[in-house]
């Protein structure tokens, strides 16, 4: 299989590519057994179905990789409607709801995840105000540089803001960051390999626009649509 290279990432080669959104709505996504209320994790389950396949299934991009796929979860906000809704509870005295403690923590629909497809590598997630894009693409290739791990799972996700979320990233751009809220709910996941020279392809210097409004993942959406269409995969 041919794969492109990550433009302006001569060390990364995408396998494959999805994105969902922005402006899918939770109720138009499958649930995830074990979790309520938000769309944040069906989001993210329903985005790397796309991008691997359905789990389960003997895919050649999971099943030769089960121990050495490591994966990078990247979001400014997180599941804020997790968030909201459990410090609503609090403020009101009404009894807690333990499924939304395990939301809290972001890893807890990686871990889901890691279960359905059977990978076995390291999981990690990261925040940051400003370049979250970069970021994310700068902890893919660190974790490729070890010989135990073979393809990172990058997954951007990122809910459409919210009053408290909106409030954030004013803050956030007040203080100089560059996180920006999104045009709707929005997941991008990228398949990502050590590139090789005799099975790559070269990607245009400047990605294709990205459709709708991509906030601060706009460069990563772009990255996908690019790889989607040289795959010829729109899953």
């Amino acid at each position: 299989m041919t794969v492109p290279l990550l433009a302006g990432r001569p060390t990364l080669a995408v396998a494959a590519a999805a994105r969902v959104g922005p402006g899918a709505s939770g109720a138009e996504l499958p649930a995830v057994p074990g979790f309520v209320a938000s769309a944040f994790n069906p989001l993210v389950r329903e985005t790397v179905r796309r991008c691997l396949g359905d789990p389960g299934a003997d895919h050649p991009l999971v099943g030769p990789h089960l121990d050495t796929t490591a994966i990078v979860l990247a979001t400014v906000a997180g599941d804020a409607t997790t968030s909201d809704l459990a410090s609503q509870k609090l403020v009101s005295g009404r009894v807690h709801n333990p499924l939304l403690f395990l939301q809290s923590v972001t890893t807890s629909i990686l871990g889901h995840l890691t279960i359905e497809y059977g990978l076995t590598g390291p999981v990690s997630c990261l925040a940051a105000d400003s370049g979250i894009g970069t970021e994310a693409l700068d902890a893919a290739e660190l974790l490729l540089l070890d010989d135990d791990i073979d393809q990172v799972l990058l997954i951007a996700v990122e809910l459409a803001a919210n009053p408290r979320t909106g409030a954030a990233f004013a803050h956030v751009a007040a203080s100089g960051g560059t996180g920006a809220p999104h045009g709707g709910d929005l997941a991008v996941a990228l398949l990502l390999r050590e590139a090789d020279a005799e099975k790559t392809t070269t990607s245009p210097a400047e990605p294709p626009c990205p459709q709708g409004d991509a906030g601060h993942f706009s460069a990563l959406v772009a990255q996908t649509d690019h790889a989607q269409n040289a795959l010829g995969a729109t899953r």
